[in-house]
This record gives C-alpha cells, structure tokens and sequence, in this order.
C-alpha cells in the first residue's frame, strides 16, 4: 500500500471514528415538554403549554373572578408575527364575582394559519384603561 493510500485510509478511518462518537453524544432533537399552564390569576388545564390543537380547540381551567366582566374574558391566538389568527371567548361555569378561582371553557376557533402559535388569555376590561389591562400567554402549534 501506498504511503497516499495509507494516510488517506487513517483519515478517513478517523473521519468515520469522528462521526460515530458524534452521533453517540449528540441528543436527539426533543419535543418541547408539554405542560399545564399555570400562574397567579390563569390556570389553563387545556391545551398543555406546546400541545398540538386543531383549527377548532377547547380551553379549559380556571381564572380569578377579577378576570372575568359578565362572566367572560376575551382569548385570542397570535401566529409567530403576533398576528391575531383566531379567537374565543372563555365563559364562567360557576358565580365569577368573586376573588377566588372560577372554573371557565371555551371554544377557539383559527382562520387560515397553522404552525407555531401563542394562545393569549385576556382579562377583560371593559374600562379600556391600561392600567387595568393583563393577560397570560403561552406557546401552541396549530396543525
């Protein structure tokens, strides 16, 4: 054999050694965890935070009554340009004049997107002040 061939053969020996223990230590790519959504005012039991929904999607859980106006609060869907795609409106299921937590559902409903979304509760104000305003966001993917 060559000394050409030799050095090409250990290189390329090495090359192959090289990808091999690459592969080994290099995680595969993991779908981001899915989790409930929870915070001081929201807890949203559907969807889980990166959950896969539907063009049409039920969410569920529970916000303080100080969320609520007339037992609602506005949800919306923005697209990774925080365009609005979508909207719902969460509906009380128990008396809502309350500070404690009060169970709400609603339907959302998507136009014309699917790919990475932020699904955005709302509190509702109906005094338009900014002072009032807040919401809670967290990350879907519409099919």
């Amino acid at each position: 054999m060559s000394r050409v061939a030799w050095i090409l053969l250990v290189l390329v020996t090495f090359g192959i050694a090289v990808a091999a223990v690459l592969l080994v230590i290099t995680p595969a790519p993991q779908d981001q965890e899915q989790t409930m959504f929870t915070s001081e005012y929201v807890n949203v039991t559907a969807p889980l935070q990166n959950a896969t929904v539907a063009k049409q999607f039920t969410v569920s859980g529970e916000a303080r009554g100080n969320w609520y106006f007339e037992a609602s609060f506005p949800i919306k869907i923005q697209d990774a340009n925080n365009n609005q795609v979508g909207a719902g409106i969460a509906q009380a299921q128990e008396e809502w004049m309350t500070t404690e937590f009060v169970p709400f559902i609603a339907t959302v409903t998507v136009e014309n997107y699917s790919g990475p979304a932020t699904l955005v509760l709302l509190k509702d104000n109906p005094s338009g002040l900014p002072e009032h305003d807040d919401s809670v966001t967290f990350p879907v993917i519409v099919q």
